[in-house]
């Protein structure tokens, strides 16, 4: 009788989206309570469908530190999502979720003076969203090095293990994990910064 193995295997291509901080919406000026406008160089027909999970950034001209924009859309698990983002005092409010779609960003008083979202250069995937447990790592790098984070619960969970790539373009790391490998007892989930690797195929039972 064959052998049997529940190994499986999870391809990733990374997200080469660059930074865009007005991607999401172009700089206006928007009413007390008002939604911003879902036009920006990532949008279409109003939204914002990613193909990996990304981070929502809010640019402010004015004084935003005592308002919030509050993000709708969806996780890297498909899953409904709400976030509130505190604004910032002429810069850039950062939130912490990873969204794979946007449908709206309202804003939570009367900002300032014009606002902009766009997302930042971070981005995440799920390799398997329940218990397993990680048993390898194959990634082929780009020129640019970098650390793919492998986290449980979410992609902004807890860091379990960390990969660097190499830096050299086309080089390939193989990994191994000994024994039973790495439990994650809440899901595998990746984050990384754009366009440090080019392909990972994740290996887990």
């Amino acid at each position: 009788m064959a052998g049997y193995s529940d190994v499986k295997a999870v391809t990733i291509t990374a997200d080469t989206v660059a930074l865009d901080a007005d991607g999401i919406s172009v700089a206006t000026s928007v009413g007390n309570n008002a939604a911003l406008v879902i036009g920006g160089a990532l949008a279409s027909g109003g939204a914002v469908a990613l193909s990996h999970g990304r981070i929502v950034t809010i640019l402010s001209a004015g004084n935003d530190a005592a308002k919030s924009f509050t993000v709708v859309g969806t996780d890297v698990n498909g899953d409904s999502q709400t976030e509130s983002i505190t604004g910032a005092n002429a810069g850039t409010a950062t939130g912490t979720k990873f969204f794979l779609t946007i449908a709206s960003i309202t804003a939570v008083g009367n900002p300032a003076g014009n606002v902009s979202a766009g997302v930042n250069a971070s981005a995440a995937d799920v390799v398997f969203a329940g218990r397993s447990r990680l048993k390898g790592i194959y990634l082929t790098s780009t020129a640019t090095a970098g650390t793919v984070d492998f986290l449980r619960t979410s992609p902004s969970g807890t860091s379990i293990l960390g990969l660097s790539s190499v830096g050299d373009a086309d080089a390939t790391r193989d990994v191994v994990i000994p024994d039973e490998g790495v439990l994650f007892t809440d899901g595998i989930y990746v984050e990384y910064t754009v366009s440090t690797f080019l392909t990972m195929t994740v290996f887990h039972a």
